[in-house]
């Protein structure tokens, strides 16, 4: 901050704090920590340039980047932030993936009771035809077709065929 209190940049370098340093607004004296990570990972020199080559407006959204790629960085030095956002990506597809099966049984649970009074032809039109509340279609017909076997001309209902497919594990569930 100038003169009588270095900011944590000066304190932790040793050296004193002018009062246009550029560290001084971002890193205060009462969060050494902060500056202490930054420097170990990017070091005073880069990051000093860094902060110069910004204007000023810009310059504390730079520190918050800054210090978060060092924290990243400190947890995990081979992949930093991208390692975070890389696993945060396989679970937000992976829990997409179990949202499309539970919609997809969902469905075939709910067509249970008209496939009884349906002929097989009727059938495949009325689960080609499903439509949400917002007009669009909730079925997954190209992502699960294993599941979703309503375009096949076959006689047996989708959830006789998922059925048969158990059998190949060993359970006979359907004769």
């Amino acid at each position: 901050m100038g003169g009588n209190t270095p900011c944590a940049s000066c304190k932790l370098l040793r050296r004193r704090c002018a009062k246009d340093c550029v560290f001084a607004p971002y890193f205060p004296a009462d969060d050494p920590h902060k500056f202490a990570i930054v420097h170990k990972v990017f070091g005073a020199s880069n990051v000093s340039k860094m902060l110069q080559e910004l204007p000023v407006h810009q310059r504390a959204d730079a520190v918050s980047s800054i210090v978060y790629e060092a924290n990243a960085r400190v947890r995990d030095p081979v992949y930093g932030c991208v390692g975070a956002i890389s696993y945060l990506q396989t679970q937000v597809t992976e829990l997409q993936m179990q949202l499309a099966m539970a919609q997809a049984e969902i469905f075939c649970i709910q067509m249970q009771p008209e496939q009884a009074h349906m002929p097989a032809v009727q059938h495949a039109h009325a689960a080609a035809s499903a439509v949400g509340d917002d007009g669009k279609s909730f079925l997954l017909h190209d992502a699960f077709p294993e599941y979703l076997n309503f375009g096949s001309s076959s006689s047996g209902s989708v959830i006789h065929d998922s059925l048969k497919r158990e059998s190949l594990f060993g359970h006979d569930m359907v004769s």
